[in-house]
């Protein structure tokens, strides 16, 4: 990677980023004809298709190593330049992160407002299910990511971060229309649900667990990709879903949700992947996040504090 021109390596990062020839030109100074010559020179040099033409270009898999390479260029640099006292070695530090909903609207937030701001750390934060962020990973557009898996993707570390827990729920009117009269194991199945997406299985998964068959939740489904529009879907009595318990507990004190099921609780296991790279802004980062978790959320084994979705991970029942 020594013998790659960095002004072609950078500007094939800034491409990924904005998505756009026309945007990295703007980021980056320059004309778009001059975005497009360094790409077809780094290109020409390495002997490979580094990005498809489409919109928001995406790199190919040759692409993804020297985004990698040019995403670790870029935060060594910065750090670098932070401890010689350079000028314009004040600009924050850029760490992007990859991170479920239901972590983003809990406790994640809280937990980055820990890291210290001296020198400036930025955050990059993409939204992604937990069962999906090992991609962002693989293809360099993320240094860190909140992910169901334990495995490590390649270049990088693994460590656990707890369970986050949910909580069966649904409004007091849409239990007592829906779910009374019968067994929950019976009534259950059919009964409308919120689902956050089309690829979030924990609802399919908690009614195959009460009643042992192969069947998911019910056919009518209302599906809301945010974690508080999906918490406020349930709470308004659209469906029944399972809500991460530090966003179910005020509304069960206050009487607009009712525990569906007490005895059963679904936990799904989170880790914190983060690349092999000694740069001091991602080790601020994972610090923050790692003490932040400890307290949030719940302990294999034994008990903690709350926390947020997740899908593909085989949820402990």
């Amino acid at each position: 990677m020594t013998d790659l021109p960095h002004d072609q390596v950078r500007t094939l990062l800034a491409v990924v980023d904005e998505g756009t020839f026309d945007a990295a030109a703007a980021a980056l100074h320059v004309t778009p004809s001059a975005v497009s010559q360094r790409i077809k020179t780094l290109e020409q040099r390495t002997g490979r298709v580094l990005l498809t033409r489409t919109k928001p270009v995406r790199a190919t898999e040759s692409g993804q190593v020297v985004v990698r390479f040019a995403r670790q260029l870029a935060a060594l640099a910065q750090d670098a330049g932070a401890e010689l006292g350079l000028e314009g070695s004040g600009t924050p530090a850029r760490v992007p992160i990859a991170v479920n909903a239901d972590s983003l609207a809990t406790w994640f937030l809280p937990a980055l407002n820990r890291v210290p701001q001296d020198p400036p750390v930025s955050f990059e934060l993409r939204r992604e299910d937990e069962g999906h962020t090992p991609a962002l990973l693989r293809d360099g557009r993320v240094m860190a990511a909140v992910t169901s898996s334990a495995e490590p993707v390649a270049g990088c570390t693994a460590r656990p971060l707890g369970l986050a827990r949910y909580l069966p729920v649904a409004s007091p009117e849409f239990a007592g229309r829906h779910l009374s009269g019968g067994p929950l194991a019976d009534l259950l199945p059919q009964a409308p649900v919120i689902v956050f997406d089309r690829r979030d299985e924990l609802q399919d998964r908690f009614v195959r667990s009460l009643t042992g068959g192969d069947s998911g939740a019910g056919p009518m489904r209302h599906y809301v990709p945010t974690s508080e529009g999906f918490r406020d879907a349930v709470s308004a009595g659209l469906g029944w879903g399972l809500v991460p318990e530090p966003q179910a507990s005020p509304l069960l004190r206050a009487g607009r949700l009712v525990d569906l099921a007490p005895d059963r609780r679904v936990d799904v296991p989170l880790h914190w992947q983060q690349w092999k790279l000694d740069v001091p802004a991602l080790a601020r980062v994972t610090e923050a996040v790692l003490a932040a978790a400890a307290e949030a959320l719940h302990r294999p084994g034994g008990d903690a504090a709350p926390s947020g979705r997740a899908g593909q991970q085989p949820p402990q029942l």
